[in-house]
């Protein structure tokens, strides 16, 4: 699948949680700096990115096809695991999330919200995130 398609369908994505929330919900951003396909491992790509998460906002649940690695930037979000105890994370903390994990990113209650900054590996021929319910 040609890069271009593959950032229109993040983009994609990126649009329908943003479509999903209430309108007067401050919405996340998502931002992809670099993709490169991984040496020596066929059909695997890594992509590095950053989602901003404004007071208030949330990005729901949700699944990568491959391992996420994150670290925080800025400010305080709370990384929710499917069958795990929330997690608070302040600037500084890092985060993993598993191939497979139904994860969401919040920004804490009364927080300015937060940067977090993180690295997928992924199957190419798969979205870089999938929306769960």
């Amino acid at each position: 699948m040609p890069t271009f398609l593959k950032t229109l369908l993040a983009a994609a994505y990126a649009l329908l949680l943003s479509a999903a929330a209430l309108a007067d919900t401050p919405q996340a951003t998502r931002t992809i700096f670099d993709r490169h396909d991984q040496a020596d491992v066929p059909g695997k790509e890594i992509v590095l990115g950053t989602a901003e998460l404004p007071a208030g906002a949330v990005i729901g649940w949700h699944v990568h096809h491959g391992d996420e690695t994150g670290y925080v930037l800025k400010g305080t979000l709370i990384l929710k695991t499917r069958g795990q105890p929330d997690r608070i994370l302040k600037a500084g903390d890092h985060f993993f999330n598993p191939k497979g994990a139904v994860h969401s990113l919040v920004a804490a209650p009364d927080g300015a919200g937060g940067t977090a900054l993180s690295a997928w590996i992924i199957d190419k021929d798969k979205p870089l995130a999938e929306p769960v319910n």
